[in-house]
């Protein structure tokens, strides 16, 4: 499997709506990526591009050396790209158990195998107890939870996850932090993360990038989209006004 994901000049457009604009952006095997911007910016777009839930309007996709532009999203999830969405989209007339077990049949395996390795994924993270219970009354951090294990179950290279932090209070936010640091070092796959939370992205992330409008308008260290202006100017100093009007 490719160890990169890469968007080239990618742009999408909903009739009159430019939702992304010439967009370059990489995601590598074994890295913390965060994906941050106003609400409207593309970040969500952008993601169901690379996991091919999205057709390009101008741009390419490309894994590794293969060029998977018109790849479905089934097929991308096979060679190793798995994403998460916004909603804890658990099923919950199921166990906890068979949501992890259907991630592993989603991408080809049967149902033995999927099983076995479903029980040592929940085991890992110490939800055995929680193994036969229905996935409708575990708490929405638990839903979170199995959520990321249905997608580590396809074990992937590449990990997309779509607001992981949403619903989530305080304390279940910087539980995610050291969660998802535990899956780029335990599993060894790249993961992109989009969030609102810069209480997640900051401490987490080794680089961030910044989109605007659909445009790319900063990439770097958390340090240096800290003291981008252009940064600052058109998200994070938004969200500190937003904060202060609310005290």
């Amino acid at each position: 499997m490719a160890t990169v994901i890469r968007t080239e000049r990618v742009t999408v457009r909903f009739g009159n709506l430019v939702a992304l604009s010439d967009v370059d952006l990489s995601l590598k095997k074994g890295e913390l990526l965060g994906l941050i911007g106003p609400n409207g910016a593309g970040k969500t777009t952008i993601v169901n591009v690379i996991s091919g839930f999205q057709r390009l309007s101008e741009g390419k996709i490309w894994l590794g050396d293969d060029d998977v532009t018109a790849t479905k999203a089934e097929v991308l999830v096979r060679r190793g790209v798995t994403r998460t969405f916004q909603g804890a989209r658990v099923f919950g007339q199921l166990s906890v158990l068979e949501n992890v077990e259907a991630g592993a049949v989603g991408c080809g395996k049967s149902r033995r195998v999927a099983r076995k390795e479903a029980r040592a994924l929940v085991d890992r993270v110490g939800f055995s107890a929680l193994g036969s219970s229905s996935a409708v009354n575990l708490s929405h951090g638990q839903r979170r939870v199995v959520g990321l294990l249905r997608a580590l179950a396809t074990q992937p290279d590449l990990l997309l996850l779509d607001e992981p932090a949403a619903g989530l209070d305080e304390d279940e936010s910087r539980d995610l932090v050291g969660a998802i640091r535990w899956v780029r070092d335990e599993f060894g796959c790249g993961v992109m993360v989009i969030e609102h939370d810069m209480g997640v992205i900051m401490p987490l992330c080794e680089r961030i990038h910044v989109l605007n409008y659909g445009r790319t308008i900063a990439e770097g260290t958390p340090a240096e989209i800290q003291r981008n202006q252009q940064v600052i100017e058109a998200y994070l100093g938004a969200s500190k006004r937003s904060a202060n009007a609310h005290n």
